[in-house]
């Protein structure tokens, strides 16, 4: 099954204005998020799916592709649905999503989540890792609980599952799971996803995954040692985000 990774980006980003092209270790963040994916090596395919120029040439200065999209999509899945269905994109059978803010997404969620997909056969695949105590009534963090067979059973911002005898968070952190916002999708099953309307627990939770299971589509959950190395929403995130960077790769880029 060929894998096409479709990265969503827009301009418009409210807690940090022109996210995509503020830099990282020197580069525009959008593009370093591009760099990663495509060494992932995981896709047949990596593009940028975007409603802005400036981000197009971004990422062709970089040598990458990017295809301009609607501007009205109410969010990056939609986005990702319109460049699935470009007659060019038709031959890909899984659709790869990864945000557009994470320059260090681990390779082991983003294979894993293409796994529940190709080889698990789910419609719909992602990743979570082991949720810390001080994470766990994050509303910022989002918790998933899953079947025996890592089918993903709920995603909520509240701490999931509630440990009633847990005397402390610590007692309860081996049991829950932080989603990794990676998605994986079989075809059909995007479009299936985006052609839904809204659900009511997604609108109280403002978790869009949600839609997909209340629909019934099966989502398969890889449980992954890595934790998210989380995205860019601030200008801290930023400075931290170089700072990591730097870490990384100081001197060899």
């Amino acid at each position: 099954m060929k894998v096409l990774a479709v990265i969503p980006a827009r301009l418009g980003a409210t807690r940090l204005p022109r996210k995509p092209l503020r830099l990282v270790g020197g580069l525009p963040l959008i593009t370093r998020v591009w760099e990663r994916v495509t060494a992932l090596g995981v896709a047949d395919a990596v593009v940028v799916a975007t409603d802005s120029a400036e981000i197009e040439d971004a990422v062709r200065a970089a040598g990458g592709v990017a295809v301009l999209t609607r501007s009205d999509h109410p969010s990056g899945t939609d986005r990702m649905a319109e460049v699935a269905r470009r007659p060019e994109y038709v031959p890909y059978e899984v659709i790869l999503n990864v945000q557009g803010d994470e320059p260090f997404v681990s390779s082991e969620a983003v294979r894993g989540a293409v796994a529940m997909v190709r080889e698990r056969g789910f419609a719909l695949g992602t990743a979570a890792a082991a949720a810390p105590a001080a994470v766990l009534t994050d509303p910022n963090v989002v918790k998933v609980v899953c079947a025996s067979d890592g089918r993903a059973m709920y995603f909520s911002r509240a701490p999931i599952p509630w440990c009633r005898d847990a005397r402390d968070a610590a007692e309860q952190e081996h049991l829950v799971r932080q989603h990794i916002g990676v998605y994986a999708c079989r075809r059909d099953a995007l479009l299936a996803w985006v052609a839904l309307p809204p659900h009511p627990l997604e609108r109280v939770e403002r978790l869009e995954q949600l839609r997909a299971l209340a629909a019934g589509l099966a989502m398969g959950v890889a449980l992954v040692d890595t934790p998210p190395a989380g995205g860019i929403d601030t200008e801290d995130d930023l400075i931290r985000a170089n700072a990591h960077w730097t870490h990384l790769y100081a001197g060899r880029t």
